[in-house]
């Protein structure tokens, strides 16, 4: 294999001659053998970078420092990697020591190494154009590597929100399908008063519209950046007109209204937004754990469980039970769920960990929140079109559960007294007897009277 000689202050290494990245990747793959995934495997993050060192070439370039065929080159080099281009390239583990150092130089070095191609000269010529003066410039990791984040996850967090809108819609189209079938409440798993299944799926539409409210909240707070910061927040190195410019560039490329943040002193060393996010992120999770359990159970059975709903026949369930299927979305998105609030655990450690001017930790937090984007994203995929688009309402079972339970007795409070009531129903628990058929044959109201008070539409929307 040929090789190219590169330096760096630990001295010399020989690079692959055809690789795009250099001894400072080089390095890294060296120290970070740990999660085995790279950060090309994240496109958002590496898609992300190569916009920031766009705007950053274009804003030095109008800054005069800069000079016309460097900023063309590595404008066109970053427009190859932020359209999938070299993305194989980025080869360094997502977690990693150093505060995303040998990230911020891994897509330095690609895309220095692709801009020289570019200028007609060899890779590792960086006499022409170098991954620290030019790619670099004005910029340190402590500002780029943050807020590549935040453009990375505010992407993720959009396809999530869009998956996320068609369980939602799933949900309510089976809240229509069942809205006229009655059925028994719960709370703590023991019989309450009357419902329709529709209301129950219309629950769970309440339920993500409110999380889907919440995450565009935090996806918000993404779009304050510290670009412009360097180092710690004091700008050191950059133009005193680059914060502001380089800025106004990335909101071009990236059709986002992108804000520097107020301090950023305070902006580059405080990980708050990421906490905010994966509490968003955990709310989701949490809220999804909770549907799932209440699909397991009310398909649980089929003969000797509650059995009012049917969940679509996905795979067999059993190497040795003959006929058995199992819940196994609702069962894959409870573990998804399980995961998404152990990462927000992980976050929340990291970003409190920070020490005065930066958090060494955001290669954790990045990975985190990428896991849990991208795993609640296709939960709700697949919950909404394996599970829930498929679920059929065991209608007749739903209506003699109804017929047959004390809970109705509750609806009689106001026209027979508590006391009376509560007699029937502790009669009906124990003979077993309809609790309507006990009130007629005391006397305490006519049948006409019963039939009324015990009207479906009028047990499950009483102030209708």
């Amino acid at each position: 294999m040929s090789t190219r000689i590169e330096h760096d202050l630990l001295g010399d290494r020989e690079v692959p001659a055809d690789a795009y990245w250099g001894v400072h990747t080089l390095r890294a793959v060296e120290n970070f053998p740990i999660s085995g995934v790279a950060i090309g495997q994240y496109p958002a993050l590496v898609e992300s970078l190569a916009q920031i060192k766009w705007a950053a070439a274009l804003a030095n370039g109008e800054l005069g420092l800069l000079d016309a065929g460097r900023v063309d080159a590595i404008a066109r080099a970053c427009r190859e990697v932020r359209y999938g281009a070299l993305h194989e390239q980025f080869v360094v583990d997502v977690i990693q020591g150093g505060a995303g150092t040998s990230t911020n130089m891994n897509a330095n070095e690609v895309i220095a190494n692709r801009a020289l191609e570019l200028m007609g000269h060899p890779k590792g010529e960086y006499r022409v154009l170098h991954p620290n003066e030019h790619v670099n410039l004005g910029q340190s990791t402590n500002d780029v590597y943050p807020t590549a984040l935040k453009l990375a996850a505010w992407r993720a967090s959009s396809e999530l929100l869009d998956s996320m809108a068609l369980l939602r819609d799933a949900f309510a189209a089976k809240s229509g399908e069942f809205a006229g079938i009655l059925k028994v409440g719960r709370t703590q798993l023991q019989d309450a008063v009357p419902m329709t299944l529709g209301q129950e799926f219309t629950t769970y539409v309440v339920m993500l519209d409110e999380d889907m409210q919440r995450l565009r909240e935090a996806m918000a707070l993404l779009c304050e950046i510290n670009l412009g910061a360097t180092a710690i927040g004091t700008g050191i190195n950059a133009h005193p007109r680059y914060a502001a410019l380089v800025r106004d560039k990335l909101s071009a490329l990236t059709g986002l209204d992108l804000v520097t943040a107020p301090n950023l002193i305070e902006s580059t060393q405080d990980c708050g937004v990421f906490v905010h996010l994966s509490g968003a992120l955990k709310r989701v999770a949490v809220k999804l754990g909770k549907i799932c359990n209440d699909l397991r159970l009310l398909s649980s059975g089929p003969r000797a469980g509650l059995g009012e709903i049917n969940l679509p026949a996905r795979q067999s369930g059993s190497s040795i039970m003959p006929g058995k299927v199992n819940p196994v979305i609702p069962e894959v998105v409870n573990q998804i769920a399980f995961e998404v609030i152990g990462n927000d655990l992980v976050v929340t450690l990291a970003a409190q960990s920070g020490q005065l001017q930066l958090n060494a930790f955001e290669p954790i937090i990045a990975t985190s929140l990428f896991r849990s984007l991208s795993h609640l994203r296709r939960g709700c995929e697949t919950l909404a079109t394996n599970c829930v688009a498929g679920i059929t309402a065991n209608a007749g079972h739903l209506r003699e559960q109804v017929d047959r339970s004390i809970g109705i007795a509750t609806a009689l409070n106001p026209h027979i007294g508590y006391v009376a009531a509560t007699e029937v129903a502790v009669e009906a628990q124990v003979t077993g007897e309809n609790v309507g058929q006990i009130v007629l044959r005391r006397g305490l109201l006519s049948q006409e009277s019963l039939d009324s008070i015990l009207r479906p539409e009028r047990l499950a929307y009483p102030h209708s």
